[in-house]
């Protein structure tokens, strides 16, 4: 016989199963939680590892972008429209008077609206119309009165316009004869004007990317249509360090892939070489009026001299570019490191990255016309005038100059120092030693008889080397006294350099034009000849010779009339002129290296057989050639010898006197010769020959 549970156990039993019904359920409901919780965690971790990566693929893209916006800078800056100077012209027009709602009348109330239409009585409807009439009026005056105030605040605004317009168009009338008044000191070739547009034009320039500098300094040399400026090229860290840009999902984090350096390099030199090539697009597509017959753009970056740590500018890149040569280019197709280096020949540094400076040519400072900046050009302290500094000032900043570069310097006293102003000593082993300075600060040509003095005193104090700085420069026959010597020349371009490349400051004038002054008491007697030399040349044997010159640039003469030879005594300019010789010489040439076209960087000298003397002549009995070097006097200021001729050959060249990127000149020797005459060199030069 079963026996039958009480009922409290049944009950207990019951809480216990709804109790675990429970907890399975709760458990059901973590566990369903806990799955949705991690399938939220994976989608957001795949939501976030896409945002990640996308990011990554972002920052590369720019990267690119970045690389490929550099690659085209010259490509796109040449498409952009040239600047006009009558864009800058105004309409002179002023926007008409617009008096706004002044311009509506008031308008006065019409008695019809206050009628009443009628009333309980005759005496009610007789006041309700007095008072009709009552409001009329009072309204009426009230809108006469608004109506008189408007026209009299209408005819102030009408008064304040006018006076605004007035003004207004009196100043558009300035500014446009003031653009008129540029454009034709552009045309008129004035050095203020022409250095303003052309400043203007670059430094107002929307071809260059954001963040590229603008800094430009400006100088116009009138006569030779020069225009000379510096401009700042952007730092190495233009191009981007990075190549590309992976999101790495295990770390969480991105991982930049460096560019080669080799390929980073290259790309900065293309940069560069594109920069000076733009500068130069832009100022002769800007020179509506032809003013500019060549161009020199010294392009430079702020930073600090690697080999001494000071902060300097650093030129990386120099050209000049006469505009036929420039124009004749397809800018579009070119190589811009090619073209800026050979069709150009201008230099750009092999090594920029590291700050591997190059040598600028002309400056704006040695230019006869105001200098203008723009931009910011560091602290606004100006620089040392080296004309107008103390001597002695001049002498330590010199020795200040040769302690920077590593080595040890003092200036010595002012008696009893053997013509030396700054004795240093150069630590480096082999090439070092001491060595003895010597400072002239000239404006004009330093004779070649310093430089022999000098070497005097390199013998006398037994120094290894010796060297002559000034603020002026050096003729040819100084430079052919101190080749193959231990001298060293440093004319006022090259020290105004170095000074800054070593973070010492100095300046040569203020850019204005620069003539010769008399000398005053007790400055030093420099000796210094007139604004030419004369070249006499001589030689052994009998046979019948022609001398020649011709004015070029590299290999190539500047036009038929820069060759000058029995036909055509000289060239246009007066620069070169054939001059009858005197004993012991044969053939003279007077020359005014400074007055030659500032496109001409050689003066070639050329000799050959005269055919209707001796047809069959040849220059083997042309021996013991040289070339004196005089001074407008005839004194004697240095000697070259030249290559003697060779059987078989009736034309040789002599040698060239080759422009310095200082504006220096310096004799380098020739010995080239032609069988076929003179027609067959000049042909050489590109002269057309019937």
């Amino acid at each position: 016989m079963s026996r039958r549970s009480n009922g409290v156990v049944g009950v207990w039993a019951e809480i216990q199963r709804q109790q675990q019904r429970t907890r399975e359920a709760e458990a059901r409901r973590q566990r369903e939680e806990a799955r949705r919780e991690r399938a939220y965690q994976r989608q957001a971790a795949q939501s976030h590892r896409e945002q990640r990566q996308a990011e990554a693929l972002r920052r590369t893209g720019e990267l690119d972008a970045r690389v490929a916006e550099l690659r085209g800078l010259l490509a796109s800056g040449c498409r952009a429209p040239a600047f006009r100077a009558s864009a800058l012209l105004r309409p002179e027009t002023v926007e008409p008077f617009a008096p706004g709602a002044l311009a509506q009348p008031v308008p006065l109330p019409d008695f019809d609206h206050y009628r009443t239409q009628g009333g309980w009585g005759a005496g009610r409807r007789a006041q309700a119309q007095a008072e009709a009439r009552a409001r009329f009026e009072r309204d009426w005056h009230a809108a006469q009165a608004a109506e008189a105030q408007r026209q009299r605040r209408l005819a102030s605004y009408q008064r304040q316009y006018q006076e605004w317009a007035d003004a207004r168009l009196a100043e558009l009338r300035r500014h446009n004869a003031s653009v008129t008044e540029l454009t034709e000191g552009v045309a008129r070739r004035d050095p203020a004007f022409v250095v303003e547009y052309f400043s203007a034009v670059l430094y107002s320039s929307t071809a260059w990317p954001e963040g590229f500098p603008r800094q430009v300094v400006a100088a116009y040399d009138a006569a030779a249509g020069r225009l000379v400026l510096d401009w700042q090229l952007p730092a190495y860290d233009v191009v981007p360090e990075a190549k590309a840009v992976r999101y790495l999902s295990g770390a969480d984090q991105f991982k930049e892939t460096s560019r080669p350096v080799t390929q980073r390099r290259a790309l900065y030199r293309e940069v560069l070489a594109q920069c000076v090539l733009l500068v130069l697009h832009e100022l002769f597509a800007a020179d509506e009026a032809d003013t500019l017959e060549s161009v020199t753009v010294n392009g430079f970056v702020d930073g600090h001299d690697p080999s001494t740590g000071r902060p300097g500018r650093m030129y990386l890149a120099t050209v000049m570019a006469p505009r036929p040569a420039f124009r004749a280019l397809h800018l579009a197709q070119v190589d811009a490191v090619s073209c800026l280096a050979d069709a150009l020949r201008g230099q750009l540094s092999a090594r920029p990255d590291q700050l591997a400076p190059v040598r600028p040519g002309r400056r704006p400072q040695e230019v006869g016309s105001r200098v203008v900046t723009h931009g910011d050009d560091g602290d606004g302290e100006a620089e040392p005038d080296l004309y107008a500094m103390d001597p002695l000032a001049f002498e330590e900043l010199v020795a200040d100059l040769f302690r920077a570069m590593g080595m040890e310097a003092v200036t010595t006293q002012r008696s009893n120092d053997g013509g030396v102003d700054v004795d240093a000593l150069d630590p480096t082993p082999i090439r070092g030693g001491k060595i003895v300075v010597q400072v002239k600060r000239y404006r004009n040509t330093v004779p070649p008889t310093a430089v022999r003095d000098l070497y005097g005193t390199v013998q006398d104090t037994g120094a290894n080397k010796g060297v002559l700085v000034t603020t002026s420069k050096f003729g040819p026959g100084s430079h052919a006294f101190a080749n193959g010597k231990p001298l060293e020349l440093i004319a006022g371009t090259e020290l105004v350099d170095l000074l800054h490349r070593h973070g010492l400051r100095g300046r040569l004038g203020d850019g204005a034009a620069r003539t010769a002054t008399p000398r005053a008491a007790g400055a030093p007697d420099t000796g210094l000849p007139d604004d030419h030399n004369v070249l006499g040349m001589s030689w052994s044997g009998g046979v019948a010779v022609d001398v020649c010159a011709l004015v070029c640039r590299g290999d190539r003469v500047l036009g038929d009339d820069h060759f000058v030879f029995y036909n055509n005594p000289g060239t246009p300019d007066g620069s070169v002129r054939a001059l009858p010789a005197t004993a012991p010489d044969k053939a003279a040439m007077r020359v005014r290296f400074d007055a030659l076209p500032a496109e001409a960087d050689r003066l070639v000298l050329v000799a050959a057989v005269d055919p209707g003397a001796d047809p069959h002549a040849d220059l083997s009995g042309f021996t013991d050639a040289r070339i004196r070097l005089l001074d407008p006097s005839r004194a004697e200021l240095g000697r070259l010898e030249v290559s003697d001729g060779r059987p078989g050959e009736t034309a040789l060249v002599l040698g060239s006197f080759r422009r310095r990127p200082t504006g220096d000149w310096d004799f380098v020797l020739g010995g080239k010769g032609y069988p076929g005459g003179l027609a067959e060199l000049v042909r050489d030069f590109g002269i057309e020959v019937e």
